[in-house]
């Protein structure tokens, strides 16, 4: 059998890429080349590329050295017509390489390993198979994939037209973007970057080109199903995110023009490279501040400035505990006690999040893992417990918040990574000691409060991030991730070992 030879498509992708296929139906097989190249090896995130056709049971068009086995062909039309439910169980060995099922149905199967991924998506004619290697962006490559089987479900066997092989939309127009989506509810493997709609800012909003943003416990409970987003808010996970304003909505006030550095306060969509923002949400980016700096402070800062200001009524002197000291709300409500002239004291699990949070200016850290702390507590407070409590423990430190805190004072929750279940006399507690227990989340509070806040932090507390101030607060980032390595980021957050923020950045070319 004859083959015709393409190569070096210059200045368009992969240049050492040579593109072959059969000469049998010349004219289509040409244009089937065509859109081979054009939609899928250009993207730069498509390693190797086949189509295959269903009707002569063959392969039709490839990549160059993308040598597709007979028997590999067969088993991937099966796959769709027999065996898609073993495949969803057990995965799929193509090519002498074994992969795990990521996501399957009757038009596509997203399967990986640890060198890659294979894409492979069914239409009434073809079957379309690529790979993706390590540092190349799967999600680019599935949606290279997906739009080319749109365009082949679109005109069928018999409708293409000589001339019309660039018809398919680059996957850089201006109207998309990359963003962080998962299918249903999982773990961090369910995750995965996908192309959808940017957003267009509306009354009073700003369109921001994002940076950097950052995770938060809240993103890995989304992800699970456990705290949906509020109603309005985009579904896209990500609560904070820094970088340019790239447009204004009408009714803007003029605070913000093009290209100002911003960091911003958000309901969600901060995980993706555009996202809309409520004008009064957003903060400047002091002058000597990275965009992965400032992307670790709007959720874990604010949060924090509102748990002692608006909800704890911190007063010079007092006596704060906060939990998880090492977390980014914790290292942030460290640094605000001492701005307010209060004392902080901390729990962490190791030594190493005890030194962090000491560096960051705790007075004192205690380990819950292998002392009482409520007792290094009172002895650190010489008998008079602390007078606030910021809690996102819960259920399993009840009994010991309640024994180390002082008569008037004010128990924080504002998560509960412990669960909410107690077990016990919690309330006559609280009545002898005249004590108060509340609650805050920010995420669900209105528009009028957020504004406020982020009015009160940006006025009270950004000052001190600039250089040269004193006292200076400083956000910690722990890490820094890829996009396309948002998976690992959560693995990592829910496995507890960050000390401060985890921020995710986003391609160079956003």
């Amino acid at each position: 059998m004859k083959e015709d030879l393409v190569s070096n498509i210059k200045g368009k992708g992969n240049e050492h890429l040579h593109i072959y296929f059969f000469l049998q139906n010349r004219g289509k097989m040409n244009q089937l080349q065509a859109l081979l190249n054009d939609s899928l090896i250009r993207t730069k995130h498509v390693e190797n590329a086949a189509i295959i056709d269903i009707k002569e049971r063959k392969l039709c068009a490839s990549t160059f050295g993308f040598n597709v086995p007979p028997e590999n062909a067969l088993n991937l039309i099966d796959t769709f017509y027999k065996n898609l439910l073993q495949v969803r169980r057990g995965g799929l060995h193509f090519k002498e390489k074994y992969y795990k099922c990521v996501r399957a149905d009757e038009h596509s199967i997203y399967l990986q390993n640890p060198d890659g991924g294979l894409i492979v998506v069914k239409t009434k004619t073809f079957i379309l198979v690529a790979t993706y290697r390590v540092g190349m962006y799967p999600s680019v490559c599935v949606e290279a994939v997906e739009k080319l089987a749109d365009y082949f479900r679109e005109k069928g066997q018999a409708g293409f037209v000589p001339g019309t092989e660039n018809v398919l939309p680059s996957l850089q127009e201006k109207e998309k973007m990359l963003a962080v989506c998962f299918d249903c509810p999982g773990g961090p493997e369910n995750l995965y970057v996908k192309e959808v709609m940017k957003p267009h800012p509306e009354e009073g909003e700003v369109l921001v080109k994002v940076s950097a943003s950052a995770l938060n416990r809240a993103d890995l409970l989304q992800r699970r199903g456990k705290y949906p987003p509020p109603k309005g808010a985009s579904d896209i996970l990500g609560l904070e995110a820094a970088g340019s304003v790239a447009g204004l909505g009408p009714g803007c006030k003029g605070r913000w023009k093009t290209g100002d550095a911003v960091m911003a306060l958000l309901s969600g969509g901060g995980q993706a490279e555009y996202v809309t923002v409520p004008e009064g949400y957003l903060m400047p980016i002091p002058n000597d501040m990275t965009f992965i700096q400032a992307a670790a402070i709007p959720e874990a800062w604010l949060t924090a400035f509102q748990l002692l200001h608006f909800v704890g009524k911190i007063q010079k002197g007092e006596r704060v505990l906060i939990h998880a000291g090492a977390s980014g709300v914790g290292i942030a409500a460290i640094q605000l006690v001492k701005l307010a002239k209060a004392i902080p004291i901390v729990t962490a699990g190791t030594q190493e999040k005890l030194k962090a949070a000491a560096n960051a200016g705790a007075a004192a850290g205690f380990n819950y893992k292998n002392e009482d702390f409520s007792e290094k507590v009172l002895a650190f407070t010489q008998g008079s417990g602390v007078d606030i409590i910021l809690d996102c423990v819960g259920g399993s430190h009840w009994e010991k918040n309640l024994n180390c805190l002082s008569t008037d004072g004010r128990w924080i929750i504002y998560g509960l990574l412990s669960g909410g279940e107690v077990h016990g006399d919690l309330l006559a507690g609280l009545l002898s000691k005249r004590a108060s227990i509340q609650t805050s989340l920010l995420r669900s509070r209105d528009k009028e409060y957020k504004e406020r806040l982020v009015k009160a932090f940006t006025e009270d507390a950004l000052p001190y991030f600039s250089g040269g101030t004193s006292p200076h607060l400083q956000p910690v980032v722990d890490s820094v991730y890829p996009l396309h390595e948002i998976a690992e980021a959560h693995r990592i957050m829910e496995e507890n070992k960050n000390i401060g923020k985890i921020v995710i950045e986003m391609p160079a070319s956003a």
